[in-house]
């Protein structure tokens, strides 16, 4: 007899979590991990991940670029490259475990590197735009290497595999910091690869998603010509890459960004009573409407000093926000929440197209 609806449980797809402590207390990775574990079925194994902020105070100077190599001669030749614009403090494997849930792991590697001053200056850049150039470049033209994580004082880590493994691969018990998100991957339109997996990241900027970008096409091509290359055969990629236009090229507040992506509709402008906000949010929808993201989902943005959660204006995917003591949990199911602090207090679910933004406190970060 065919099962009816309510008999059969559809979890639409892919699982985020997050948590962060508004005092900037630092916390094992070991919290996070278990929060995927009720989560499971949303993911197929086909891709797993986690974004941590505050685990390398002691290179807090450094960029941190955490690559992915399919051999020993690209590392090297990868690295020669680097050595031509930065200075590389520090560079080694990314310590992981062997287990059995884990397999075709390509090399992993990270440097801790400072672009050459002299370079920036004959270049008439900022380090921040000289690094973001030097990603794009890597991971376009350098076959075989992948560069999936460059920020400050952060670090993302990920791979094919259930989140639960991933977390236990990269030994993310031994890392400490005072924001951490996850994702356990569903992939329906493009390939389970490494590169892939969720977070996506440039510079301190982080994505996790759930749901589908049906405006990618859209979105890829106007970000397409400031630069910014779609190379990871994932929808995901480009939010990171709007995100960081908005906010590093433009100038736009974390509000204004989340007007851009998740825009109210017309009619909710038109029914403002404000005339700045009106005026306001018209501008944004105008200007920017080519980075309108349409279709379903909800993620977690993650920078240097908080997070931010938004869904679609619609609210077509599921996300659940709670409390505890300095701390705030993000989630797409209330178990995951529960698993990383049973007494959460004030759960509440965002409205569509409303974003969450989490800051520490002043004078932490």
């Amino acid at each position: 007899m065919m099962k009816l609806e309510g008999q059969i449980r559809i979890p639409s797809g892919c699982a985020i979590a997050a948590v962060i402590s508004k005092e900037g207390k630092r916390f094992s990775g070991e919290m996070i991990t278990n929060s995927m574990k009720p989560m499971h079925d949303r993911s197929n194994g086909l891709g797993g991940g986690f974004a941590a902020y505050g685990i390398y105070p002691e290179y807090k100077d450094c960029y941190a670029l955490h690559m992915f190599f399919d051999e020993r001669a690209t590392r090297k030749n990868c690295e020669v490259f680097l050595k031509e614009r930065f200075e590389i403090v520090k560079s080694e494997i990314i310590p992981t475990r062997k287990i059995p849930a884990i397999t075709d792991a390509p090399i992993v590697w990270r440097y801790f590197v400072q672009p050459f001053k002299s370079l920036l200056d004959a270049m008439q850049l900022d380090e921040k735009e000289f690094v973001a150039r030097t990603v794009m470049k890597i991971n376009a033209e350098m076959k075989g290497a992948y560069v999936f994580s460059s920020g400050k004082n952060m670090g993302t880590f990920k791979g094919v595999g259930f989140p639960e493994d991933i977390g236990i691969f990269y030994k993310l018990e031994e890392y400490s910091g005072y924001s951490w998100t996850a994702h356990g991957r569903y992939p329906t339109n493009t390939p389970g690869w490494w590169g892939g997996a969720h977070p996506f990241t440039l510079l301190d900027y982080s994505i996790v998603h759930n749901g589908e970008i049906s405006s990618y096409d859209a979105n890829r091509r106007f970000i397409k010509m400031f630069g910014y290359k779609c190379t990871l055969q994932t929808d995901t990629e480009v939010i990171t890459y709007i995100m960081d236009y908005l906010l590093r090229n433009k100038g736009l507040t974390l509000e204004e960004a989340a007007s851009v992506i998740a825009a109210p509709f017309w009619s909710t402008i038109e029914a403002k009573d404000d005339q700045y906000d009106k005026e306001k949010h018209t501008f944004l929808r105008t200007v920017f409407s080519s980075l309108l993201i349409t279709g379903p989902f909800s993620i977690v943005f993650g920078f240097n000093g908080g997070l931010m959660a938004l869904n679609d204006r619609l609210k077509l995917r599921s996300m659940v926000v709670g409390e505890k003591d300095d701390k705030v949990y993000i989630a797409s199911e209330e178990a995951a929440i529960r698993t990383m602090e049973p007494d959460t207090q004030n759960i509440y679910y965002p409205n569509g197209g409303e974003p969450v933004i989490i800051r520490l406190k002043d004078g932490v970060y």
